[in-house]
């Protein structure tokens, strides 16, 4: 995306610095619990942790197999040789005074999400969190120091708020589908910060190139304090935003390279420090611990590394599209893993009525039908109740009761009314589905003895109507319709109906 002001044609470059907690039981270089809905201050603590003189780390194996999961899945390149670096500086939540971390070998280099571009994964320890709530003075908990985090950075080929956002998306629904963290950013567990800045473009919309053909990028500025996809979103534009006004102001020499955070009340950017280089946290290898060879450790062996991935977020998405669903329904479901739990239940159960029905042909639109029948009524109907009944919807609805009620409708056994009192009753009390539909009287009604009666009784009621229907005014019918379905309280098969009441008009 480039934009024009004037006679000059600016293209934003954004890059991201993604850090994300992993799921292990303890933490990074000690043996604390990695707790993060602890709510005793400084209680998972240690000397190790805590930084004490004389106390040394140990490698946490599962957090380093974590991060090397996540670059199998996105086809990475593996640093044969890593080594854990110091990151020197000071702040009060740091209590050794500096981070461990990784600097010249991290553990993952390159591969691909969607279409942006890794540079690197590696994984150092999180830092304490300040509470500054507390009046004339601060506190720190040190539950979090030392937790394994994992940090990505991308290539800086990000042209848009919107592609950003979704590539943080697709981050976080990787590592919640690997198992290695649940990334909430609410909690903290995953931190979003953008880099931006704001150059020249060519004639296609790239960045202008200098003579040695490196593109040539604006001065960069990093946001902070991102709590959420939409707040990056927001952070990205207004910063594009203010700096191509600069720009075209003839004011971009006040574009300089810093820290920013987002203000939610004011929705903007703001200065809060001059932005640090590699050179001023003083990085050296940590003495305390090991080098490691990847290739000489079994645990970490490509192939069965390989081998323990399950369905990828894409793969899932590529999967569901071409079972017959919309491209927003797969998404839904990629998503949100409850719903999907259900809907792949129904996709099993018609993959095993298949293989009871060997030498029939496979009916595929029928598949179709279902699965979609099933997306339908669990992204819209089902989605309605967690709304309003909350999560115990799930704990209530049986899989095998969802699928009878589905090919209940498909069968026409119940109508689309009947339906949703019946996924009501099932999602709030339970239950076999069939039994319900018959107990509750949602059975759709397809005698014709007792179609007939509801049909005399409509014509009867409604002579006036029936005059109107006569005289060929079509609207007539549906509210004769209606007002069978109103008598069979919904049961009433709807196209049988139709019929009845127009063959007794005629």
């Amino acid at each position: 995306m480039s934009k024009i002001l004037g006679n000059k044609k600016y293209v934003p470059t954004i890059g991201l610095e993604i850090h994300a907690e992993l799921k292990t039981k303890t933490k990074m270089f000690c043996d604390c619990r990695n707790n993060p809905d602890e709510e005793k201050p400084n209680h998972n603590v240690c000397p190790i942790c805590m930084g004490h003189p004389g106390t040394l780390p140990t490698l946490n194996k599962e957090a380093i197999k974590n991060v090397l999961k996540v670059g199998h899945s996105i086809n990475a390149k593996f640093a044969d040789f890593t080594e854990w670096d110091r990151k020197n500086y000071f702040y009060p939540d740091i209590p050794k005074g500096y981070q461990i971390s990784q600097f010249k070998y991290p553990l993952v280099a390159g591969g691909k999400i969607g279409d942006v571009e890794i540079t690197r994964i590696h994984l150092e320890e999180d830092t304490g969190t300040s509470q500054h709530d507390k009046g004339d003075f601060s506190l720190i908990n040190y539950n979090r120091a030392g937790v394994p985090l994992m940090e990505l950075v991308t290539e800086p080929v990000i042209r848009t708020a919107q592609q950003a956002g979704n590539f943080a998306r697709d981050l976080q629904l990787l590592l919640r589908y690997l198992g290695v963290s649940d990334a909430n950013m609410e909690k903290g567990e995953m931190r979003v910060e953008v880099n931006v800045s704001v150059g020249p473009a060519d004639a296609d919309g790239n960045p202008e190139k200098d003579a040695d053909g490196n593109p040539i990028f604006g001065t960069k500025v990093e946001v902070k304090n991102i709590n959420s996809f939409k707040v990056a979103e927001k952070a990205i534009d207004y910063e594009i935003a203010r700096m191509t006004d600069l720009l075209e102001d003839g004011r971009g020499d006040e574009i300089v390279q810093e820290t920013r955070g987002w203000d939610e009340v004011k929705q903007r950017t703001f200065s809060q420090r001059k932005k640090e280089s590699s050179d001023d946290y003083r990085y050296f290898p940590e003495p305390d611990l090991p080098k490691l060879k990847i290739s000489e450790i079994p645990e970490f062996d490509a192939e069965k590394l390989r081998a323990e991935l399950p369905e990828l977020p894409w793969e899932k998405r590529e999967r569901l599209l071409n079972a017959g669903l919309k491209t927003d329904q797969a998404e839904f479901f990629v998503t949100f893993a409850k719903y999907d739990d259900i809907l792949e239940f129904v996709i099993e159960k018609i993959d095993e009525t298949k293989k009871e029905k060997i030498g029939d042909s496979a009916d595929a639109k029928s598949d179709a039908k279902i699965i979609n029948l099933a997306a339908n009524y669990l992204s819209s109907d089902l989605a309605s109740l967690v709304k309003n009944e909350g999560e115990s919807v799930f704990d209530n609805l049986n899989k095998e009761s969802f699928y009878q009620m589905i090919q209940m409708i498909d069968e026409n056994k119940i109508s689309s009314r009947g339906a949703k009192d019946l996924l009501l009753i099932l999602a709030t009390k339970g239950g076999d589905a069939e039994k319900v539909a018959e107990s509750e009287n949602l059975l759709q009604q397809s005698d014709s003895g007792s179609l007939e009666k509801i049909a005399q009784q409509v014509i009867d009621e409604n002579a006036g109507v029936v005059d109107d229907y006569k005289s060929e005014n079509e609207n007539s019918l549906k509210f004769l319709m209606g007002q069978g379905m109103k008598i069979s309280k919904g049961s009433a098969n709807p196209q049988m109906l139709e019929e009845t009441i127009k063959n007794l008009i005629s």
